[in-house]
């Protein structure tokens, strides 16, 4: 699969863009601050239906305006496919494929993966258990729509049953029946999603430390683990258990809501032990492991949109890195502030690319 053109109006700081991309590498060059993730953020919201970095849509909308669009033609399996997303203020978002609207924008997921690499990917060592979590369940989800639509139905269900604790609370007076009628709910959903996360996690983790290794070239011993208050009692066990301390809290203590996947370096903590580059190597190992899985699963390879990702890598890192892009992981998107190291890089592994000059919202192919 790949990204034929894109074309964007009012766009973050893109009042217009009409661009034609190669098939295998595109490099987007310019100072930081001149919009190259932005154009990376326009290709990922047409994979996700939103932006990896605005937590609304109408963040995305240019300064002064009151609408955006982005439009996409891709070609998957020898066949084109138009996707459009328009949001105007006061308006209901407008998601399309081939000129039709999606009944739920969550059946587009998976439909045309993209993996993005950024700076900001090391959070995912640094920050708390829900990040990881979303890390492993946007995987899951592109791979299987029934786990998507079971984890958005387990958050509904949660919201109300923390909706009732706040409300028991309040009055003084535990309504416990009602409380059993989002438990079973939760139950039954969250052993579903439990089975899942731990047969995605033993799929999952020979692939990533394979690429960890090549990495590093055997030089460190790193692991994941999926970790779950499941694997000690039963989901149905631990809410009784936890009913008085849920009331407490006014919220749901026990559950897959709080599984976490842990990241080790040798015998110790990845966050605490590692180094800028061991954490970022291990993001990269954990990215590029997506993208192998994703294409076993789905037959074509993924758009693998890399941001920035030369920094805090050593030459030797970064050699390894680059040894996988010249044995052809599809179409990349690569964006450097430093236009002189990126081309130089890609001559040294003979890897020619299509170069984009990015200035103050404006790009023009080199």
């Amino acid at each position: 699969m790949y990204l034929h053109e894109l074309h964007l109006l009012n766009f973050k700081n893109y009042v217009e863009a009409n661009l034609r991309f190669s098939p295998s590498v595109n490099v987007l060059v310019g100072k930081n601050g001149s919009g190259k993730t932005n154009l990376l953020d326009a290709i990922y919201s047409l994979s996700f239906t939103k932006s990896a970095f605005a937590s609304s849509d109408t963040q995305c909308v240019l300064s002064g305006q009151n609408y955006f669009m982005v439009k996409g033609k891709f070609f998957k399996q020898d066949k084109s496919y138009e996707l459009l997303s328009s949001v105007q203020a006061g308006s209901k978002k407008v998601f399309r494929e081939e000129g039709s609207d999606y009944p739920k924008l969550s059946d587009h997921i998976g439909k045309y993966p993209v993996i993005l690499i950024a700076p900001d990917d090391v959070d995912l060592v640094r920050e708390s258990s829900e990040s990881r979590r979303k890390f492993f369940d946007s995987i899951i989800s592109q791979l299987d729509k029934k786990y998507l639509e079971a984890l958005m139905q387990y958050n509904q269900a949660l919201k109300q049953r923390n909706s009732l604790l706040r409300m028991f609370q309040e009055r003084g007076n535990p309504d416990w029946l009602a409380l059993e009628s989002y438990d079973r709910i939760l139950i039954r959903l969250g052993q579903q999603i439990f089975q899942q996360r731990i047969a995605f996690a033993e799929e999952f983790l020979p692939v990533f430390r394979k690429y960890y290794k090549f990495i590093v070239d055997d030089a460190e011993v790193t692991d994941l683990k999926y970790a779950s208050e499941l694997k000690e009692k039963s989901f149905e066990e631990g809410l009784l258990r936890n009913r008085q301390k849920d009331l407490a809290l006014q919220r749901t203590s026990f559950g897959i809501h709080r599984d976490d996947y842990v990241f080790t370096l040798g015998d110790g903590d990845l966050k605490r032990l590692g180094s800028q580059g061991q954490q970022k190597s291990f993001v990269i190992a954990l990215k590029l492991a997506q993208f192998e899985i994703i294409e076993k699963m789905k037959g074509f390879k993924p758009i693998l949109l890399l941001d920035d990702i030369f920094d805090k890598l050593d030459d030797f890192r970064i050699a390894r890195l680059l040894t996988l892009v010249k044995n052809d992981l599809g179409q990349l998107f690569i964006t450097d502030a430093r236009p002189d190291r990126t081309g130089e890089l890609l001559r040294s592994i003979e890897v020619s690319a299509a170069l984009f000059k990015v200035e103050g919202g404006t790009i023009l192919q080199q």
